[in-house]
């Protein structure tokens, strides 16, 4: 069996720079030049597209235009913060105060005169820009998102906390250090852009040792991905194995990061015989990979590898984020197949409805879809930077800004760890896979509604009779869980829906003994009422701890005997390499 990476098959190089459905061979010299520009538009927007921007702030300009009275009535707004504001400086209590996720004023510094009024004067001020934003009746609600945002981004990007003389954190370094602490924030500033530029080493733990290190062996290997077969440490195992699909969006291993916090680790200790896909790092020549190749040559591929390594045994197969969406369409397309290798299936922050996808869908209108192919096009992937930057843009507060305050007004330096290594070992996106799954799933809802289609034939989830294990996490911006918890509407079997503290990653890396963790968990029997959201979370009290152990009963639940382990490798065939293997290595 081949020891190095196969080449890329003849069927996913595009020979057109075009997406399938359009059904074109080339394109004209104008949509050339049209594509050049949005390429470089979007060095300066941050790959968004500035007409999707435009069009919504004209909806927003027009109808407050055409709604006077409710735009004057903004003045009586402003007249009452500041009313509000002036009652705080005349000693009342505080006015207003910030949301739980706003962490910009904690410090006890911003709580004395004149910061704690400078606090109070911002946190009026946005409090009345979200009402102007809101104001005028009859604006389409995608572009309703897209002004508030932008406008959010304005006011983060204006806070006095970014603002070195107007934060007291700030000044009291600075006159506690003489200064240093700007002169070590250059230096971090400095290191960052090297890091950036490829100039300077990350400062990252080391796939195979620190991170990824759970000992097993690539025991199959395609075009796509390699399949890591974790070696047991029971002497017995269950009968059935689990198969983990995780994102192509990033790197495997969030599910195997340190030793301490790994729950491929503590899954093999728990008796389980364990796989999980690693998904190649496409580069340009797989520009015309599609999503439903990641169906076929990723979880297709990989059941039939599991198989031929244990047998004739049903297969527990767990998906996460995008592996768990693609998951799930490979189970539909098996239940109406009458494919029943699986046992059961679970899902930990995975959508299949995307109806209220959370603020990601600021970023999915046909007109920013185009103006993403555009970019895609043009280099045949959607890069990790500029798909880390969707993320970012949409946490700024957190992910940029208090960053650098931290990092270059306050001098300090981010300690690494196994989350932040993972995080910065981005992946490549294939471009026509992107823009298949953001318009069939994203943007029209496919999936759910009952008109996404494999090999030509439409599928459906309620026909899905397995077991199901979802999980949902609180603070989850990527995948909310009212997001997640629409599959009860779409499948009327048994479904164990878990709600966890943390956000999409923290609220799934929760193992054992983790500090203040909790989780709410209830079953819906086959068939039985299905809750709303809402009301299943009144109603479901909260437990703490790690949700780990509740998978790993209900696995036991939804298994048979305890076997032997099984070979590593299937019967005849010599594994391939050692975990973690050569494609989670690709930059």
């Amino acid at each position: 069996m081949p020891q190095t990476p196969l080449p890329v098959p003849e069927r996913l190089i595009s020979r057109s720079p075009d997406l399938p459905e359009t059904g074109k061979q080339t394109i004209s010299m104008p949509e050339k030049l049209d594509r050049m520009l949005h390429v470089w538009q979007s060095r300066y927007t941050g790959g968004r597209s500035p007409s999707t921007v435009g069009l919504a702030l004209l909806d927003w300009a027009v109808h407050a235009t055409n709604s006077p009275f409710q735009t004057a009535a903004l003045a009586g707004t402003a007249f009452e913060q500041w009313s509000r504001l002036a009652r705080t400086a005349m000693g009342a209590e505080a006015a207003i105060m910030p949301k739980p996720d706003d962490r910009r004023f904690v410090a006890p510094a911003w709580q004395h005169y004149p910061y704690n009024f400078l606090t109070q004067a911002v946190l009026l001020g946005e409090e009345w820009w979200d009402s102007v934003v809101q104001s005028p009746s009859g604006v389409g609600r995608p572009n309703t998102r897209i002004v508030a945002f932008n406008v959010r981004q304005w006011l983060d990007l204006m806070s006095p906390s970014n603002v070195p003389w107007l934060n007291p954190e700030v000044m009291e370094v600075t006159r506690a250090t003489g200064g240093a602490n700007f002169t070590a924030g250059m230096q971090n500033l400095l290191h960052d852009q090297a890091v950036a530029n490829g100039s300077a080493p990350a400062d990252r733990f080391i796939v195979g040792k620190d991170l990824a290190a759970t000992p097993g062996k690539v025991v199959f290997r395609n075009a796509l991905i390699e399949l890591i077969q974790y070696a047991p440490t029971t002497a017995t195992v269950g009968a059935e194995p689990v198969l983990i699909v995780p994102a192509w969006i990033m790197k495997y291993y969030i599910l195997d990061l340190s030793p301490g916090n790994s729950l491929i680790r503590w899954l093999v200790a728990q008796g389980r015989t364990v796989f999980a896909i690693s998904w190649r790092n496409p580069s340009a020549d797989m520009r015309d990979t599609s999503l439903d190749d990641y169906r076929t040559l990723g979880v297709m591929a990989a059941l039939d590898a599991v198989q031929a390594v244990c047998g004739h045994a049903k297969i527990h197969a767990t998906g996460y984020c995008l592996g768990g969406t693609l998951l799930s369409i490979a189970a539909a397309t098996m239940a109406r197949d009458n494919d029943a290798r699986l046992a059961s299936l679970s899902l930990f922050a995975a959508q299949t409805d995307f109806t209220e996808a959370g603020e990601l869908q600021l970023f999915i209108t046909e007109d920013q879809l185009d103006f993403l192919n555009d970019i895609m096009q043009s280099q045949g992937f959607l890069d990790s930077a500029q798909m880390g930057g969707a993320f970012q843009m949409v946490q700024s507060n957190d992910l940029i800004w208090s960053h650098a305050i931290r990092g270059y007004l306050l001098g300090e330096r981010d300690v690494p760890n196994d989350m932040m290594s993972w995080n910065a070992d981005g992946t490549r996106l294939p471009a026509r896979m992107h823009i298949e799954y953001l318009k069939s799933l994203f943007l029209d809802n496919d999936l759910a509604e009952g008109r996404f289609q494999v090999a030509g034939r439409p599928l459906a989830l309620g026909d899905i009779k397995l077991p199901m294990f979802v999980v949902g996490t609180e603070r989850d911006h990527i995948a909310p869980w009212h997001s997640v918890f629409k599959l009860h509407l779409l499948n009327d079997g048994e479904l164990t829906f878990v709600l966890t503290s943390g956000g999409h990653n923290a609220g799934i890396v929760s193992e054992p003994g983790h500090p203040h963790r909790h989780f709410r968990i209830r079953v819906r029997d086959s068939g039985a009422r299905t809750l709303g959201p809402e009301e299943w979370q009144r109603e479901t009290a909260p437990q703490d701890g790690s949700w780990w152990l509740e998978w790993s009963a209900w696995l036991d639940r939804h298994s048979s005997n305890q076997v032997g382990p099984p070979p590593m490798g299937a019967p005849g065939s010599v594994p391939l390499c050692e975990a973690p293997g050569t494609y989670v290595r690709e930059r």
